[in-house]
């Protein structure tokens, strides 16, 4: 069993949210969900994207410390889309971290100071045609990471949704939905 903690998107701590928590729940992890936003919610990218500008970027970085301080070290991060910056910044840079999984973006490691750590598995999941993950710098970011990452795995899905996985939304594609929570579940049972 993995202690995780997912990191929402740029909609908030919505029920697409709570439900991924749920399955992971259900395959017996344990599972925290920080609301970096403090309660609100947005009806698009754009806003929540905009409201994370607002607050700062590195205030809602800050948040994502803040919310593992008092939990053990060791921990798997899992971060969606806005959620991977405080879920790649902790599994790089916070001692004792057990696994990281990122959906829909990616960043380069050396944003958060360099290296990926060479005992921390990740994983990453994205479509080929998003316009956020492949023509942003995503798609590069993850293959630069899983290139140097020793137990680095890089899954590009067909298609062109951002939030596929979540199945509260429209972009929600069950099959590569199906496939993502499959190799989450894989990956975490091999976490000690």
């Amino acid at each position: 069993m993995a202690e995780i903690v997912l990191f929402h998107h740029a909609l908030g701590a919505t029920a697409g949210i709570r439900s991924l928590a749920a399955q992971f729940e259900a395959a017996g992890h344990r599972v925290h969900v920080p609301d970096l936003f403090e309660g609100r919610t947005f009806p698009s990218i754009e806003e929540g994207v905009s409201y994370a500008g607002e607050v700062g970027f590195g205030a809602i970085l800050e948040r994502g410390r803040a919310a593992v301080e008092g939990l053990p070290d060791e921990l798997a991060y899992v971060g969606c889309s806005l959620g991977v910056l405080p879920a790649q910044l902790l599994a790089q840079t916070r001692p004792g971290a057990t696994g990281a999984i990122f959906l829909y973006s990616c960043v380069p490691p050396e944003e958060f100071g360099g290296e990926w750590p060479a005992d921390v598995p990740v994983q990453i999941h994205g479509m080929a045609n998003d316009p956020y993950f492949a023509d942003e710098g995503d798609l590069d970011a993850a293959r630069e990471l899983v290139s140097a990452a020793p137990r680095g795995e890089l899954f590009v899905y067909d298609g062109d949704q951002h939030y596929f996985a979540d199945p509260e939304l429209p972009s929600y594609r069950p099959v590569a939905a199906e496939q993502v929570m499959a190799r989450m579940l894989e990956m975490l049972r091999s976490i000690p």
